[in-house]
């Protein structure tokens, strides 16, 4: 994972509601955004909005079937994440 990625990742998680948002996402099989709106009480397009920054930071799968999209998290990314953080928690200072 690059350092770009890391960083990308880092900003979607520093946002409060962003993780609160993929934590629901985590929690279920797949989640819609009208769930996520209810749950959450913001607005379909602040949902979309974060939905978007999570996807783009590679931690969810967004696939639209007829009017709904459904998210989805990808655990792999996010355990490929801690691994680096952990490998730059280690490196030796000079």
């Amino acid at each position: 994972m690059d350092r770009q990625k890391i960083e990308r990742i880092s900003k979607a998680l520093g946002d409060e509601t962003r993780l609160r948002i993929f934590e629901a996402i985590s929690s279920d099989d797949h989640m819609t955004c009208t769930k996520l709106v209810s749950m959450r009480g913001v607005t379909p397009a602040t949902i979309s909005h974060h939905l978007k920054v999570l996807q783009d930071a590679g931690l969810i799968a967004c696939r639209r079937e007829g009017q709904f999209v459904y998210s989805e998290a990808k655990p792999k990314v996010l355990q490929e994440y801690t691994r680096e953080l952990s490998t730059l928690a280690r490196r030796k200072k000079r």
